[in-house]
């Protein structure tokens, strides 16, 4: 896709002016593979309708790298991002996704201030949104964001960066055409 092509989609598409502005002068592979930001490689995901199931796996690995910032003894956020990855695989409900969701989310509320990671709790976030009906990609964000507290910005662009190298792992069948 040329840099003319993705800019059109990307307009059809109401992106925002910030991705546009970015995007300008690549092709859509090159935007893809320098792109440091998985808010934006999920919404393109969702944009072209990338298995649901992926997208759910690919936040999941993003909530993963958050758990190193979990308080020790807190489970919450490991036993829905396990419960969002079994379900992936046909081995969990939605109801067991939903009930690990809410621990999660509750854990987040409780306590907030012990953990660390902003950019996989976006970036799972995003996953969401992208299928915004989607209880299992829902529950990986809930997983991150009970991981989620302020943190330096060098260590929050190397978790942004990681959970790119994620996405596009995840996704690579997608975007190798």
């Amino acid at each position: 896709m040329t840099n003319k092509q993705l800019l059109t989609l990307l307009d059809s598409k109401c992106a925002c002016a910030d991705a546009r502005e970015w995007v300008n002068g690549q092709s859509a592979k090159e935007a893809w593979e320098k792109c440091n930001r998985p808010d934006w490689l999920f919404w393109i995901c969702g944009v072209l309708r990338v298995d649901r199931k992926q997208i759910t796996l690919a936040a999941c690995k993003c909530a993963r790298l958050a758990l190193k910032f979990v308080k020790e003894g807190e489970n919450c956020p490991r036993i829905c991002i396990e419960t969002t990855e079994r379900w992936v695989v046909g081995k969990a409900t939605i109801e067991e996704v939903r009930k690990a969701a809410a621990a999660a989310y509750s854990a987040y509320a409780a306590d907030a201030a012990d953990a660390a990671a902003d950019a996989a709790a976006y970036a799972a976030y995003s996953a969401y949104s992208a299928y915004a009906a989607d209880a299992a990609a829902d529950a990986a964000a809930a997983a991150a964001y009970s991981a989620y507290s302020a943190y330096a910005d060098a260590a929050r662009n190397k978790m942004l960066i990681a959970c790119c190298i994620e996405i596009r792992k995840i996704t690579a069948s997608k975007f190798e055409r």
